[in-house]
């Protein structure tokens, strides 16, 4: 297993550039400099053990002990030993909807990076629980098998996107059957459904697909996403938006939160319902609701010992660093003979 320690000062890499930059214009404003004081291949001939490559080889050696010194700041970890532990929880399976109206524009940045946003929240705030997700829009799919691993649960999270299901269309009902069968045959009232949708359900009975969950312990909350005015669904290409959905007619599609739906779906699970809005996206009222749930004792694996290696990129950086410092901008003496021997030639 790995992981980073401090991964937020990866940023730091970003400054490269600019050393990249600074170094180009050092350079240009030197060449100026020299210049002022008259022709430029003169002057050069009057310093003939300077060396270019090795002024630029410098710089090289410097931007990889820089980089190194960072990663060893991130302080790359690895797990050393797997263990079998006991942890208390409740199994939690994600219903996200990724159809094309998730893409509208009324919550920020749209509805779906808004609900991977609060997915990604509530997965920081877990102890012990276990967590699945399933995407749906015309069919459903398991996304994320339930785990404990909520690094993975992240990463699988970060890959959503509307393109992921060829079959339009907003099938919750197939979603939370879905749901239902991923959490095994144990019974127990440890189990809940969490359905981020805009609720414009057109595939299925949700409703019944929710009592149905209900007659069995589950909890069924639901979040809606989007305004009930509604907004049109934007069309992009390139990261450049080109206009919005039309319908047969050439009307722009407005796509609306079904606010009814939802909450008729969040009752017949025994549920809450809560519309999520750009400040607040109903994360505390879930947390409550599923701290509310009957945790149950099961066992897991996990990596209990992590190792730090960020020894290897400072000792590394430093031995670059050395290099560097003794490195002069001098041509050396077999360079210099080299050139010697062409010239005899």
């Amino acid at each position: 297993m790995f992981q980073l320690e401090n991964k937020y000062f990866l940023y730091a890499l970003g400054l490269i550039p600019i050393f990249i930059i600074l170094y180009w214009m050092t350079n240009r404003w030197r060449k100026k400099a020299l210049e002022s004081y008259g022709d430029i291949a003169i002057i050069q001939q009057l310093f003939p053990d300077v060396s270019k490559a090795k002024r630029i080889w410098k710089f090289i050696l410097f931007l990889f002990a820089f980089s190194l010194v960072i990663i060893g700041i991130v302080n790359p970890q690895s797990g050393t030993k797997l263990e079998e532990v006991k942890r208390k929880g409740a199994d939690i399976m994600i219903c996200l909807d990724v159809s094309n109206s998730m893409k509208a524009e009324d919550l920020q940045p749209n509805r779906l990076e808004k609900a991977k946003q609060s997915i990604s929240k509530l997965v920081d705030k877990l102890e012990g629980d276990r967590i699945g997700i399933i995407v749906f829009g015309g069919e459903a799919y398991v996304q994320l098998p339930i785990t404990t691993d909520y690094a993975a649960s992240k990463l699988f999270l970060e890959s959503i996107n509307t393109d992921m299901i060829p079959t339009q269309g907003t099938a919750i009902g197939a979603a939370i059957n879905l749901a239902v069968e991923s959490f095994g045959k144990d019974e127990g009232k440890n189990k809940a459904i969490l359905i981020i949708t805009d609720g414009e359900n057109h595939e299925d009975d949700a409703v019944k697909a929710a009592e149905a969950a209900a007659e069995k312990g589950i909890t069924i909350n639901t979040i809606g996403m989007g305004s009930v005015d509604g907004a049109p669904i934007p069309i992009y290409k390139n990261n450049v938006r080109e206009g919005f959905r039309k319908d047969k007619n050439g009307n722009t599609i407005m796509t609306k939160l079904n606010e009814q739906t939802l909450k008729e779906i969040a009752t017949a699970g025994n549920g809450i319902f809560i519309r999520a809005t750009n400040s607040d996206s109903g994360l505390n009222y879930v947390m409550d609701a599923i701290n509310k749930l009957e945790k149950k004792e099961f066992e897991s694996k996990m990596y209990s010992d992590y190792e730090d290696r960020f020894q290897w990129f400072i000792a590394a950086a430093f031995i670059l660093l050395l290099i560097e410092t003794f490195l002069t901008e001098r041509k050396s003496k077999l360079y210099e003979q080299l050139n010697l021997f062409n010239d005899k030639k």
